[in-house]
């Protein structure tokens, strides 16, 4: 289920599809609610885990490029590949639109960190 912050993007992501302007923050409900947060929540929601951060690269808050680091019990028993095939789809709709590459991805389970 995904938190109220990563449903208000995601409705943004839609909107932004057909036509609208794309927006790297989120409407007037949160308006310092950056992509980077919003990767955060999806992620942390789909990977039922705490152990989330997501970076800007180039010092970029708004997320064009990230950089992605997640500790979760869901990535026992995966391959490397597995692992980020699970973060790539919890930020499926960001990647089609304002988040533009992933330069960095560290997937770990609790026992590996």
């Amino acid at each position: 289920m995904l938190s109220a912050g990563a449903k208000a993007f995601t409705s943004v992501s839609r909107h932004a599809r057909f036509g609208a302007p794309m927006a790297r923050f989120m409407s007037s409900e949160a308006p310092d609610t950056s992509i980077v947060d919003v990767c955060t929540l999806k992620i942390k929601d789909a990977l039922d885990t705490s152990e989330v951060k997501v970076t800007g690269a180039y010092d970029d808050p708004n997320g064009s490029h990230v950089s992605i680091e997640v500790v979760s019990s869901m990535f026992e028993g995966k391959r490397a590949v597995q692992r980020q095939q699970l973060v790539y789809k919890a930020i499926w709709e960001e990647l089609q639109g304002p988040v533009h590459a992933v330069d960095s991805m560290v997937c770990k389970t609790p026992d590996e960190a």
